[in-house]
């Protein structure tokens, strides 16, 4: 549905009360027209594009979704994806959208499948700033890719937090850590298919979209941007990289407690096995065999017994076996 409809003459916003009447304010005082949807319909989205003769191809991205970060030019036109993204904090989970731009001379249309960003607030934003918004479309480009970098923030720090958690519990001895790196692991992974595609998409913008004459002001508010993206990637890497270190020391940590364990299996085994073999050595019928007739006999290989058992214990016991 359509959630916002303004034309912009000067930064100052006016309300055309049909899309027909916005093409023709734009045309008769200039501007730019500013049409808002939320997860529109196909009859809406195509009434739309009707009227400011979007291309078909993008109208249908637009429509299908689960399309990746990108810039697209069609003609003077062009269209932009966006995949904002929001941490839930209560299934450590990283949840994406999408926001799909199309960019003309004297026209933005946002096409939003998400709850955030909240772009009511993006527009109030730049509404306070006349001067800004004076530069048409690429100033409403700007406020949207801003909102949306802002908002992977909260993401970063989710992802922080719960790989400082990860890090604790990686040599507390839990085993069901592996599972919890896995799982981050893969939420990383997703993270940055949303955001690596954006350092390519600013570089396409900042040398198609700002010539040289640009605005200095918004050749630098885009720059900020870019460089916003550009850490937000790094700190995306450095994250998958932790998580495969902790994924290597865990089974290195696992290995080990591994190898303990077989050594005190092996040193009891070792212990019983030693007065087994004394009692298996005494217990054959034959007839001559040294000590058989020995009046001490039988209390000797008692004693032989545990002193060997008692013997290898105290020696697995300073090797740290047992």
């Amino acid at each position: 549905m359509i959630v916002d409809n303004a034309v912009y003459v000067d930064g100052i916003r006016t309300e055309p009360p049909s899309l027909e009447e916005t093409s023709e304010t734009v045309r008769d005082r200039g501007g730019f027209a500013w049409i808002g949807l939320y997860r529109p319909t196909r009859e809406e989205l195509s009434a739309v594009a009707k009227e400011f003769e979007l291309p078909s191809l993008a109208v249908e991205d637009a429509l299908a979704g689960h399309q990746r970060p990108k810039v697209e030019r069609y003609g003077s036109m062009l269209f932009v994806v966006l995949r904002p993204a929001s941490y839930l904090d209560e299934t450590e989970k990283v949840e994406f959208g999408e926001v799909h731009l199309f960019l003309g001379e004297d026209f933005v249309i946002t096409v939003r499948h998400f709850e955030t960003p909240d772009l009511a607030r993006v527009r109030h934003r730049l509404e306070a700033d006349s001067a800004l918004l004076a530069h048409g479309p690429v100033a409403a480009l700007y406020g949207v890719l801003d909102e949306i970098v802002d908002e992977y923030a909260p993401v970063v720090a989710g992802l922080e937090n719960d790989i400082d958690e990860i890090e604790d519990q990686l040599f507390s001895g839990d085993r069901g850590v592996s599972r919890r790196i896995f799982e981050l692991s893969t939420e990383v992974m997703q993270f940055q298919r949303a955001v690596d595609p954006l350092r390519e998409v600013m570089s396409s913008l900042r040398q198609g979209l700002l010539s040289k004459d640009a605005d200095e002001d918004l050749r630098d508010a885009f720059r900020d941007v870019e460089d916003h993206v550009i850490r937000v990637t790094e700190r995306a890497d450095g994250f998958r990289q932790i998580l495969q270190n902790a994924l290597t020391v865990h089974s290195t940590l696992v290995g080990q407690q591994q190898n303990d364990e077989v050594k005190k299996i092996s040193g009891w085994a070792a212990i019983l096995f030693a007065p087994t073999l004394v009692g298996t050595i005494y217990g054959m019928n034959f007839r001559v065999m040294p000590e058989l007739h020995w009046a001490f006999g039988y209390p000797f290989a008692l004693l032989l017994m545990v002193a060997m058992g008692v013997g290898l214990y105290f020696v697995f016991k300073r090797k740290g076996w047992i």
